[in-house]
C-alpha cells in the first residue's frame, strides 16, 4: 500500500482554509486508498530545526570524525530526508504569509534537499507527486492588481522540479480573509466559490492520486 506524507505549516490549528482542504484531500485519498498509511508532519505544533553549519560540514567530514553537535543534526536531517524518500506522494500544505511560505516550511524544505541524493538529476524522489495547497488571503491571480507579489506557487513549484526532481499539482484557496475582513466584504461570493473549488479539486485529485499509486 502507498504512503501519503502530509506536511502542514499553517500556524492557526483550526479555521485553517490549508489544513481544512488538507484534511477534505487526506479524507477523500483514504476512502478511494483503503490501507493506505498517511504520515502526519505539523510543522507548526513541532517545527524542525533551521538547517545549520553543524549539518553542512558534516558532509565534508568522515563520520567517524563527526562532532557530538554534528551527529545531532545529521540526525535530524537523515530522520526527515528518509521520510521523504519513504513516501509515494506528497502534501503539502503552503499558506502565503507575508507574500511567501512559513518559515518552518522553508526550514523543513531546507532540510530535505540534499544535492547529491535528494537535490540533482539522481535525485532519490524524482517523479515524486506533490500536491501543494496554497492558500492567500487575498487574490494573486494573474490580471490582479498583487499579481507580481505571489512567490509562494512559482518559488515551491521551482524547489520542487528544479530540485528534488518532482512532480507538482496545486490547489490554490484564494481570498481566505474576506470571511472576517470587513475591508472585503464585497468579496465574500468569490471567497466562498474559491473555497467551494478547493474542496472539489481535492476530492478529484486525491482521488485520482489513489489510483494513480493503485497501478
Amino acid at each position: 500500500m502507498a504512503t501519503l506524507l502530509h506536511i502542514d505549516s499553517a500556524l492557526a490549528p483550526q479555521q485553517s482554509s490549508s489544513r481544512e482542504v488538507g484534511a477534505a484531500f487526506v479524507k477523500n485519498w483514504l476512502e478511494a486508498h483503503p490501507g493506505g498509511t498517511v504520515v502526519h508532519r505539523d510543522l507548526a505544533a513541532h517545527p524542525v530545526p533551521h538547517l545549520g553549519w553543524e549539518a553542512l560540514s558534516a558532509d565534508f567530514v568522515p563520520a567517524g570524525q563527526h562532532t557530538e553537535e554534528q551527529r545531532a543534526a545529521v540526525a535530524v536531517r537523515e530522520e526527515l530526508v528518509a521520510e521523504l524518500e519513504a513516501a509515494d506522494a506528497v502534501l503539502l500544505a503552503a499558506p502565503m504569509y507575508n507574500f511567501s511560505i512559513p518559515s518552518t516550511l522553508k526550514a523543513w524544505l531546507d532540510q530535505v534537499i540534499v544535492v547529491g541524493r535528494t537535490g540533482g538529476p539522481e535525485s532519490t524522489v524524482k517523479g515524486l507527486p506533490f500536491t501543494v495547497i496554497a492558500s492567500r488571503g487575498g487574490s494573486y491571480a494573474p490580471g490582479t492588481p498583487r499579481e507580481s507579489f505571489e512567490f509562494v506557487t512559482n518559488y515551491v513549484e521551482k524547489l520542487i522540479t528544479g530540485m528534488l526532481g518532482g512532480e507538482v499539482d496545486f490547489i490554490v484557496p484564494e481570498l481566505t480573509l474576506a470571511p472576517v475582513k470587513e475591508e472585503m466584504a464585497e468579496l465574500r461570493p468569490l471567497a466562498h466559490a474559491s473555497r467551494e473549488k478547493a474542496f472539489e479539486e481535492a476530492d478529484v485529485k486525491a482521488r485520482a492520486l489513489a489510483a494513480r499509486l493503485a497501478v
